[in-house]
Order: structure tokens, then C-alpha cells, then sequence
């Protein structure tokens, strides 16, 4: 199997700055480059949308108003399936676009014209308790766990297969896989799921879980019909029900 990464407890933080205005995105852009952070943009939903498929985003500097979409909607589509930090930007000085904002799920609302230095803060911190939460179950599950033939790495959200391929996870399959490994050989109903997967304002429903077990067994090429990882329980939820150690074992 493979060693743990230093970058376990090192990771740098991924920036994803969604906005309409082109100086405004290249301004952004330039001065979170020159900071400790992998930063990428995107100037419409659609470029957003490829970029959170194919990258392991976790803050997202988002524009309310985008050219082919609205960033509410995003925001609602984004939280729909991942616990990453969202930060909307926006003209907008409505209270009520502020209280619908942080109810889909954003973390924070900043109006234009912002403080470059007072934005940098804000994501500075919500990084520091995006990754304080990742450190946590860092410690509760270890930096590896071993299954078959893969390798789970908690701090990075990584799967590692052990001839080397990669296999990136959103934050709610993270944190499903780390529930289910966390209690080998338990059924976990989806309420227990539900629980242990909510963190502020996303809440999953029992729809999200089914479908992130799905995604998870396709990213792990688990077969329903013949699982060798995650098993449904009809009626009670479901178990991890292959042997695991951790690296230290």
C-alpha cells in the first residue's frame, strides 16, 4: 500500500473565484496567487461547473450575478452535493439576496466594493476551520486507512488505488466514506448518515445519500448487485463490509 503524504497534514488550500467582471476576476486572481493558495477561475457557470468537476475545490468566491446563470442557483447546486466552503461576492446590498444566500448554504456574503485585505481575511479563516474539521476526523480515522486495493488518505480526501491512479472525492463523499469506515461491519441507517454528514447550513436529505453512495461506488468500481465495499441493507441503510487496517497496523 501506499505511504501517507506529507501533504496529509499540509495542504494547501484550492480557490475557485467565479466572476463576471473581467478586471475584477483577474484582480482577484492576481492577489490570492501571490498567497499561499492553488487558485483557478472561472468568468460564467458553465466555466465554474467544468472546473468543480474535474478539480477538489474547497472555497468558492462566487458572483451572484454571472453572464449565463444565476450564483444563487450555483450556490444551491454546489451545496447539493459538496460541504465546500462558499463565499458569494456581489453588488447586490439587498438584505434579502443576503438572507436567501446564506440560507442555501453559503458561509459568508460580501458586498462590492470590498476590502481586498478584509476578503483575504475572511477566506483565510474559513480555511482555518475548513481544515481544522479535516484535521479532526484526521485524527479519528488516522492519515490512511487500507481496504483491498485501496488506500484512503482522510486529510487530503484522496483515494489512491494501489496501482497508483488517483480518485478525487467531494466533501459529502468524503465524509460518507469516512462514516462507513469509521464503523466497519455496523449498519448506518441514512438518518445516522444524515447526522454525521451535516455541517452548517447543509443539511443532506435521504435522496443525497443514495446518491452519494452511488457515486461512490462508481469511483471505487463497486458493484451494486455484488458489492465488495459498501452493501445496502434494505430497509436499515447501509454497511462497509470489507476488511480494513490502518497504515500503522
Amino acid at each position: 500500500m501506499i505511504n501517507p503524504s506529507s501533504k496529509a497534514t499540509n495542504k494547501v488550500t484550492t480557490l475557485l473565484i467565479v466572476e463576471d467582471e473581467l478586471a475584477s476576476m483577474e484582480l482577484l486572481y492576481s492577489y490570492f496567487n501571490q498567497q499561499p493558495y492553488e487558485v483557478y477561475k472561472a468568468h460564467n457557470c458553465s466555466q465554474a461547473r467544468e472546473l468543480l468537476a474535474q478539480k477538489t475545490i474547497d472555497i468558492v468566491l462566487l458572483d451572484i450575478t454571472l453572464p449565463d446563470g444565476d450564483g444563487l442557483a450555483l450556490t444551491r447546486e454546489i451545496r447539493s452535493r459538496s460541504n465546500m466552503g462558499i463565499i458569494l461576492v456581489t453588488h447586490r446590498s439587498d438584505d434579502i439576496d443576503r438572507i436567501v444566500g446564506l440560507e442555501l448554504g453559503a458561509d459568508d456574503y460580501v458586498t462590492k466594493p470590498y476590502n481586498i485585505r478584509e476578503l483575504m481575511v475572511r477566506v483565510k479563516n474559513l480555511s482555518s476551520r475548513l481544515h481544522q474539521e479535516t484535521l479532526n476526523n484526521t485524527h479519528q480515522l488516522g492519515e490512511q486507512i487500507n481496504f483491498d486495493c485501496w488506500s484512503f488518505l482522510p486529510g487530503r480526501r484522496l483515494l489512491i488505488h494501489n496501482e497508483g491512479q488517483e480518485v478525487s472525492l467531494t466533501e459529502g463523499e468524503y465524509k460518507l466514506l469516512a462514516a462507513l469506515l469509521a464503523n466497519p461491519g455496523l449498519v448506518l441507517s441514512r438518518d445516522q448518515l444524515m447526522n454525521k454528514m451535516q455541517r452548517r447550513d447543509w443539511y443532506p436529505t435521504d435522496r443525497t445519500i443514495d446518491v452519494m453512495v452511488a457515486r461512490l461506488r462508481k469511483k471505487l468500481n463497486d458493484d451494486k448487485g455484488s458489492p465488495k465495499y459498501i452493501s445496502t441493507v434494505h430497509g436499515a441503510g447501509y454497511l462497509f463490509i470489507a476488511p480494513i487496517e490502518s497504515a500503522d497496523s
